[in-house]
């Protein structure tokens, strides 16, 4: 995205950093105050939770959906690009006799200083459509 203003990877990464702070802690509040109002947010997949969230709303409703299933976020890695910022990360959950284990990437395009959208890429699609169902939360 085009940032006329560009940020320094420290600022990308405490965007980043209050996104996950934000999302273990429940604290949905202060995961809006980071969002565009038109923010979206992308899953692959045929899961309840896959598709695409689009404005900061319902970003966060996904985001409350995800914890709702009880997946636990890891940090794995940061990278950088120019006008964003991109976190590999290890989700973890379980649900009687079913495990999840995903590695994530999640692509954060940032726009006045806010992420404007999020692109989420995965390792096993049909994991993450067999747990995120129907009927749990």
């Amino acid at each position: 995205m085009n940032n006329p203003e560009r940020l320094s990877d420290e600022d990308k990464l405490q965007i980043a950093t209050t996104f996950l702070s934000s999302l273990r802690s429940r604290n949905w509040q202060m995961m809006h105050t980071i969002l565009t109002e038109d923010a979206s947010w992308t899953l692959p997949g045929t899961s309840l939770l896959s598709g695409e969230a689009k404005g900061a709303d319902a970003v966060v409703d996904r985001a409350r959906k995800l914890r709702n299933f009880g997946v636990m976020v890891e940090l794995l890695h940061v990278l950088y690009s120019m006008d964003g910022i991109a976190v590999s990360l290890h989700n973890t959950a379980g649900r009687g006799e079913l495990k999840l284990d995903e590695y994530v990437v999640i692509v954060m395009e940032l726009r006045d200083k806010r992420i404007a959208k999020l692109t989420t890429h995965l390792h096993d699609v049909p994991a993450i459509d067999g747990f995120f169902v129907e009927g749990i939360i």
